[in-house]
């Protein structure tokens, strides 16, 4: 009745090349390669990335200071209380 999945169309003159999972190389100069090229990276853009960051840091931490000694009460309005 249907044909099976993965012969539902006939296709021509497309070449497909394919290589064995057991002739391949999973990780090839990842250590060699990869890891330097990271860091190189990394260097790269860090002073694009890190100012925002550090910004919105310095901000944070300003704000919550704020919101901590602006839930305190200050103990001069109530000196003349009795």
């Amino acid at each position: 009745m249907g044909r099976e999945f993965g012969k539902l169309a006939r296709v021509r003159h497309v070449i497909t090349y394919s290589l064995s999972p057991f002739e391949q190389r999973a990780f090839p100069h990842y250590f060699s390669k990869g890891i330097p090229n990271v860091l190189r990276r990394i260097q790269g853009s860090i002073l694009r990335v890190a100012p925002p960051f550090v910004a919105f840091y310095l901000v944070y931490t300003w704000g919550t200071e704020e919101f901590e000694k602006s839930k305190r009460k200050n103990p001069a309005v109530y000196e003349n209380d009795k």
